[in-house]
């Protein structure tokens, strides 16, 4: 019984080291692929102010300025007609479970009225 028990214990500790090990690996990993500590990756995102007082971001190389984006996510946000037909549906199903969820309330009171008389 003892040797099996040690056995256990050695091969237990064994298998603790070896994950975390693994682990270890997997965090220098995703360091590696994240880019940190690797200064051969370029910059992605980069904002700068201009000279006017506009606010100028280059992503990716594509340089646009910050307040147009901005006036044309709003329009594109004024007609977003998924957008809509989500909220429609958000509230009918709200408006369906709050009517159910009456409705069963109620029905538990009456019960609960029935056994009181």
């Amino acid at each position: 019984m003892k040797t099996f028990l040690m056995r256990c214990l050695i091969l237990i500790s064994i298998l603790f080291v070896a994950v975390l090990a693994g682990m270890q690996l997997a965090n220098d990993g995703l360091k590696r692929m994240k880019g940190y500590n690797d200064p051969t990756y370029e910059q992605v995102a980069h904002i700068t102010g201009t000279e006017n007082g506009n606010v100028e971001a280059t992503l990716l190389g594509n340089t646009f300025i910050i307040e147009e984006k901005q006036k044309e996510l709003e329009r594109l946000k004024t007609f977003n007609v998924f957008s809509r037909l989500g909220e429609g549906v958000t509230a009918g199903v709200q408006k369906a479970a709050q009517v159910s969820m009456n409705a069963f309330a109620q029905k538990v009171q009456d019960i609960f009225q029935e056994i009181r008389k």
